[in-house]
């Protein structure tokens, strides 16, 4: 089985939770990434202070955040096959809040 490896060269901020990202191959992406901020991973994102926080890895060629979230870049890269079927699994991700997080601080 083939599978490319794509990695990300350049992104902008370009709209809330949305990125435009430049691949190596050439290839841009528009992503609005909010439905996919949920879970214990990436629900954080949803302060736009910390999605913005978002750098490029140029050794692995991938974005990340200050948490430590990050998606693959061929998963980013075929956004438009593969978004809708990660967005429905995101939908079955427990809701992130800040309240859960506290409670899971307390409890350690």
């Amino acid at each position: 089985m083939y599978h490319e490896i794509h990695t990300v060269t350049d992104f902008t901020v370009v709209a809330p939770y949305t990125l435009c990202i430049v691949f190596a191959d050439g290839h841009t992406q528009v992503i609005d990434f909010l439905p996919m901020l949920r879970g214990e991973m990436f629900g954080p994102l949803r302060d736009r202070i910390l999605f913005n926080g978002v750098t490029l890895d140029e050794e692995a060629g991938a974005l990340v955040w200050p948490n430590g979230a990050d998606f693959d870049p061929a998963t980013l890269h075929d956004w438009d096959q593969v978004g809708p079927a990660m967005i429905r699994m995101a939908e079955s991700w427990q809701e992130w809040t800040a309240s859960i997080q506290q409670a899971e601080v307390v409890s350690v």
